[in-house]
């Protein structure tokens, strides 16, 4: 244990410590500030998450706390967990009565006991966020560090407090955290935590998987979030939940000829993504992991062009699907814009390969609407060749494509384009019911405007949609208007 004769008092700047000490003077208990925000204000970092542990009612002592500062304000009240939070001063108090769990072998969910601080301190997860700091009583304002948490921030160490197995085996969540936190933080994981890690990786499946992707969101919108990808794969976790991911690793030669591995690329490719975003685009990362997915089902050895990955793209769309539904993932305009990125991938460094016409520049403006420069920037992280002269090379093409884009938006305003007719204009022209004509005919006006064949306005698209429809066999009923 950490012995320290210091206090905390400066350090614990925000309003609510005194009112919680006052409030927990006039009810007879003990108050503590733990967990993460303790170890944030050792480490000088930004919390807005305040726990507070009473060894008592964590309730009565959040209503007592609130009354204090206004008798109107609202406390909100969960008693089946014995907690109780509220807003104040751009933080989230929460309130909780000192405790101890124990835990059965098939859930997480442990059974809860009224415990004392100590009890408490040794339910948590890891050692840097099982330091607390007295609030009142003759030692306020004192770091209460049991497990030496301060010499593991100091060695920048992830640590349980007591055995590792029996922590992941009773909430095997706190893999996943250990992993979280050791992205966030940078910080490594103490060699007899990781291996308790590996021995209970296989326990995570009884973890539902919306808490994997809660774990595992906050691990993409890190700085480096490769860190904690190689520490999954590592550990045994990530086959757990993302085997597709594991289907990239390696590097197979057919005739002196190989491709890369495309695991290691698409981990260079998210911390690219990371290090270019001024601020954290989780879908986005979403889009870099996953756009290679499906090389490993599309690769083919081809005796002159060696490996090829044709149609990676297309498959990788399915597969984006596949995998959120697996993992209980958004089903809506999220996922439509990682399959969206995940698809389009491939076309703007197909631009830069081929001469820039302006006809693929306005399909690739229509097609990526208001996500065209986050399609860019994951074009730019995809540049990952060890050869400067051909990355120089590939973002000058790049510059050139930007520039053809700026150009032509000016001029056509594709993005998010609409054509100028609908399929109710094609059907009161030729008085038809819905059937697939309407699309083609329609699919022939777009495609007439996005090659420049004619202008980006309704008279010329009406005047296409006739003839396109004479070409099907259809009369003009009735004449439509421009």
């Amino acid at each position: 244990m950490t012995q320290t004769t210091k206090t905390y008092k400066q350090e614990l700047s925000h309003p609510i410590y005194p009112i919680v000490a006052q409030a927990a003077d006039e009810l007879g208990l003990e108050a503590y500030v733990v967990g993460g925000v303790v170890r944030d204000i050792i480490m000088r970092r930004h919390n807005t998450d305040i726990d507070i542990v009473t060894v008592g009612s964590g309730i009565e002592l959040a209503k007592k706390t609130a009354a204090l500062i206004d008798p109107e304000l609202h406390v909100n009240v969960y008693k089946n967990f014995g907690t109780a939070q509220f807003n104040f001063e751009g933080s989230v108090i929460e309130f909780v009565g000192a405790r101890r769990e124990s835990y059965s072998h098939d859930s997480r969910k442990p059974v809860v006991e009224d415990g004392t601080l100590e009890d408490d301190q040794m339910r948590r997860d890891f050692t840097i966020n099982a330091m607390a700091i007295a609030l009142n009583g003759e030692h306020a304002y004192e770091l209460i560090d049991p497990f030496d948490g301060i010499a593991d921030i100091k060695g920048k160490i992830i640590r349980t407090p007591c055995d590792p197995d029996k922590t992941f085996s009773d909430d095997p969540l706190r893999m996943m955290r250990a992993v979280r936190f050791a992205t966030q933080l940078n910080f490594d994981i103490y060699p007899e935590t990781f291996e308790a890690i590996q021995r209970n990786a296989y326990r995570l499946d009884i973890i539902s998987k919306e808490r994997i992707v809660e774990e595992l969101n906050k691990i993409l919108v890190c700085l480096r979030p490769s860190k904690g990808f190689h520490m999954l794969d590592e550990s045994g976790l990530l086959e757990r939940f993302l085997p597709e991911m594991i289907a990239l690793k390696g590097v197979q030669f057919i005739n002196g000829k190989g491709h890369k591995d495309n695991f290691l690329h698409t981990l260079e490719v998210v911390d690219n993504v990371a290090m270019a975003s001024e601020r954290p685009n989780l879908w986005l990362e979403w889009a870099a992991l996953l756009h290679d997915i499906a090389k490993p089902v599309t690769k083919r050895f081809d005796p002159i062009a060696g490996w090829t990955f044709h149609g990676h793209d297309a498959v990788g769309v399915k597969m984006v699907s596949r995998i959120f539904h697996r993992l209980h993932m958004p089903n809506n305009e999220k996922m439509k814009y990682v399959q969206k990125l995940v698809g389009l991938h491939l076309r703007p460094i197909a631009l830069v390969e081929d001469t820039i016409t302006d006809s693929a520049v306005r399909r690739l403006l229509f097609e990526a609407g208001d996500d065209i420069d986050d399609l860019m920037m994951l074009c730019h992280a995809d540049v990952t060749s060890k050869n400067s002269a051909k990355i120089t090379r590939c973002f000058q093409n790049f510059a050139k494509v930007r520039e053809k884009m700026h150009e032509i938006e000016e001029k056509d305003r594709l993005r998010n384009w609409r054509p100028p007719i609908d399929g109710l204009d094609i059907m009161k022209t030729f008085d038809m019911k819905p059937c697939k004509d309407i699309g083609i005919i329609k699919d022939a006006v777009c495609d007439a405007i996005l090659d420049g064949e004619i202008e980006n306005t309704r008279p010329a698209a009406l005047r296409k949609m006739m003839e396109e429809g004479r070409k099907l066999g259809y009369e003009i009923i009735n004449h439509p208007e421009a």
